[in-house]
């Protein structure tokens, strides 16, 4: 009787998740459901490369991987789909990220998409999914998140972590809280501690990325009373691990689930700019549809650059005064040497233009 499920099994396509379909919170079933489903990943960074792997690993359908930024040597502690061989090629995460998972799983359909998540853009990327993954770095990317999933009635899992410590929470439109049902608004700037003065463990990042992906699995094949109702806060290091409540229980007066306004969803997309945690850099420009003509930027700043110029058809990257500036081809530049938006505008002024 074993050897004939396992054949079925092997006959079926689904032989490479033997394992996993004999759980029979999985089973035949929960595995096609999988394979039929899609999830967009917005982050490819910490988290979002352990939800990448594992759910490709599993046998979701379809992956969209949206990220803004390029693979650098301080990534690789926790970054786990990329190499220096990346690092040295100045390759985009979802780029690399697609490469390394198109050769872990050739069966999942894996779309990498390089760009800055804002209002003007994610929707498309959004309303073919079955769920949204948080694999972001910041409040106000997750508040966007948050007003997509509301809108448009699609589960999402929210999760972060910094030095040892984590919080997870899944969240399914009309059913439970929204993020902003937890908070109403953004940290005030400062008040939060971040990678760049407390750091981060890879373990930490293992710990939330694989509790948003069981909610994940929960959520895709359809094990929807199995789904964690409550807010997680984790300990990596101790460990532990604790519960609270506030998850289950919407707000009435939440301006997002409870009075439906999309404020983050509805900001004009603009001329986008945020400090990078923990990178000493700033990210301008971007969202307005234009793209940058590379070649006619290399061409002006090589006199000026200090070392070779890397262009790829994905981005620009070269080093200037005490600037390494990185532009992509929707127009963003991400300002590496300091931290204020002013000076970061006007670095991308005089070398990329207005």
């Amino acid at each position: 009787m074993e050897d004939a499920s396992k054949d079925h099994q092997l006959r079926s396509g689904f032989g490479r998740y033997h394992r996993q379909m004999l759980c029979p919170q999985i089973g035949e079933a929960g595995q096609r459901r999988l394979a039929d489903s899609a999830v967009t990943l917005i982050g490819c960074g910490a988290l979002g490369t352990v939800i990448a792997d594992s759910l490709v690993r599993a046998g979701v359908g379809r992956l969209r991987i949206v990220d803004r930024d390029f693979v650098e040597l301080n990534n690789l502690q926790r970054q786990v789909l990329f190499d220096e061989g990346d690092v040295e090629a100045g390759v985009p995460k979802a780029v690399a990220a697609a490469e390394k998972l198109s050769r872990v799983n050739s069966t999942v359909q894996i779309e990498p998409i390089v760009a800055d998540a804002h209002g003007g853009n994610i929707l498309p990327w959004a309303q073919d999914a079955a769920l949204i993954m948080d694999g972001t770095d910041n409040f106000e990317t997750r508040f966007l998140i948050n007003d997509v999933s509301v809108k448009l009635q699609i589960p999402w899992v929210y999760g972060a972590c910094i030095a040892t410590g984590g919080m997870m929470m899944p969240i399914l439109p009309g059913q439970t809280a929204c993020l902003r049902c937890v908070w109403s608004e953004p940290p005030p700037p400062g008040s939060s501690p971040t990678c760049d003065t407390a750091g981060i463990l890879g373990t930490t990042v293992h710990f939330v990325a694989t509790l948003q992906v069981n909610e994940a699995l929960k959520i895709l094949t359809g094990r929807l009373d199995d789904v964690t109702r409550h807010l997680v806060q984790i300990d990596a290091w101790r460990p532990a691990m604790e519960h609270f409540e506030i998850g289950a229980a919407r707000t009435p007066d939440c301006p997002c689930c409870g009075q439906r306004r999309f404020e983050y969803l509805d900001r004009p997309a603009g001329d986008r700019q945020a400090t990078l945690c923990g990178r000493n850099a700033v990210q301008i420009g971007g969202g307005d549809g234009a793209m940058a003509d590379l070649s006619a930027v290399a061409a002006r700043v090589a006199p000026v650059a200090k070392r070779p110029l890397l262009q790829s058809r994905y981005l620009l990257r070269f080093t200037v005064d005490h600037y390494a500036i990185t532009l992509f081809r929707d127009g963003r530049a991400i300002i590496q040497g300091t931290q204020d938006i002013t000076e970061a505008r006007s670095a991308y002024a005089r070398y990329i233009g207005s």
